[in-house]
């Protein structure tokens, strides 16, 4: 028994040696404070233009939740797994509780600022520029606020809460397929990559600048193996691979993440007070596509809420739209019956059941750079 006892405790101080984070007080988070398009909008955009309709929400909340999913984000589980509550949209004013931080994704946000409105293109005017005056004011405005007292005081974040708070990003999916609307090629769309992410590394400057300092980044999805993407803008067979996915759509967002990881980098260097925590997204979501019978899924590039086509995709009927005949109200794009098993949702983003199984990839760090579990995301690794 001795001697056992003894090798455990070798192990553990070699484990200790090796990742002293392992070793560490995991991470205190009271905020979160998230930026990002509709892979982490809890309500901003249904606030704005309108509820995303039944029977989006009917998995978790058991109606419309302002999620573009039948239930939980992967941001709704990483706020559960701080011990927070799921965040509150920014711009939602009905019954938001803003005191463990606030969420100002908008479905349809890209990074740098659009130039169509919301009804020409579908992208959303709230883009990642928008998104850091609506956090700056936020900061500003919470705490005169909060100071008058009285319920103020329990629905604001403390001060103290701004520099201690996880500051997650998951944006860059709509700037890449707005090169795809236009018809660019892969060439030009990655001709305009650097300056989108010259302008996301100047919102990390900024939100620095502000106090924060611990940043968790998500890079973005295997476009290729999207319902929507194989639907809108198809590609010759010769450029399917073995799993259904275009193959010049993946390079597209392979290259973005290569770049992303390199900026990140170079921010490490930079912002030298600061943590950055890069989490390949792609990596986990193309492994559930590619696995998906394996990891108990099926169907993975078909849609379980739309209607019609080889994806159950129509960029024209969406989840939960709605018809009248003969003064009857008729859903033409209904949610599949066994929706527990499926991967895609509505096209574009995935079930809660797809979203538990990537988090939870994501929360034991085997996906990060630096390799942490979520908790220990606030020391350099």
């Amino acid at each position: 028994m001795q001697t056992q006892l003894f090798l455990v405790k070798c192990v553990v101080l070699a484990s200790c040696l090796i990742h002293p984070r392992v070793c560490s007080p995991t991470c205190n988070f009271p905020a979160i404070f998230n930026f990002g398009d509709s892979n982490s909008d809890t309500g901003g955009l249904s606030a704005a233009f309108g509820q995303a309709p039944y029977p989006n929400g009917q998995t978790f909340f058991h109606s419309p939740s302002g999620r573009f999913s039948d239930g939980r984000l992967i941001i709704d589980f990483i706020a559960e797994e701080l011990g927070l509550p799921h965040l509150n949209a920014f711009l939602d004013s009905i019954g938001s509780n803003f005191s463990h931080g606030a969420n100002f994704a908008t479905a349809g946000s890209t990074i740098r600022p659009p130039n169509t409105t919301i009804s020409q293109s579908g992208v959303s005017p709230i883009s990642l520029d928008v998104q850091l005056v609506q956090f700056s004011d936020f900061l500003t405005r919470s705490q005169l606020i909060r100071n008058q007292g009285g319920v103020f005081e329990h629905l604001l974040p403390r001060k103290e809460y701004f520099s201690q708070a996880l500051y997650t990003f998951d944006i860059g999916q709509n700037d890449l397929t707005t090169g795809l609307k236009l018809n660019m090629t892969v060439d030009q769309i990655k001709v305009y990559i650097p300056d989108v992410l010259n302008k996301f590394s100047n919102t990390i400057r900024s939100v620095y600048k502000k106090g924060g300092r611990r940043f968790w980044i998500h890079n973005t999805a295997p476009l290729g193996c999207l319902p929507y993407v194989l639907d809108r803008w198809p590609v010759p067979d010769s450029q399917i691979d073995n799993h259904g996915c275009a193959i010049p759509r993946n390079e597209i967002a392979r290259y973005y993440n290569s770049e992303l990881k390199r900026r990140v980098i170079g921010l490490r260097k930079e912002l030298v007070k600061a943590t950055f925590t890069y989490v390949d997204i792609y990596s986990i979501k193309l492994t559930l596509i590619t696995q998906a019978k394996k990891l108990g899924f099926k169907d993975p590039l078909v849609a379980c809420c739309g209607h019609g086509g080889k994806y159950n995709f129509n960029k024209l009927i969406k989840c939960g739209a709605k018809v009248m005949v003969k003064g009857k109200e008729i859903v033409l794009a209904k949610s599949c019956n066994d929706v527990s098993f499926r991967v895609n949702w509505d096209g574009v983003h995935f079930t809660e059941t797809a979203n538990r199984w990537i988090f939870q990839q994501i929360n034991g760090g085997a996906f990060s750079d630096p390799p942490f579990p979520l908790k220990y995301a606030c020391t350099k690794g």
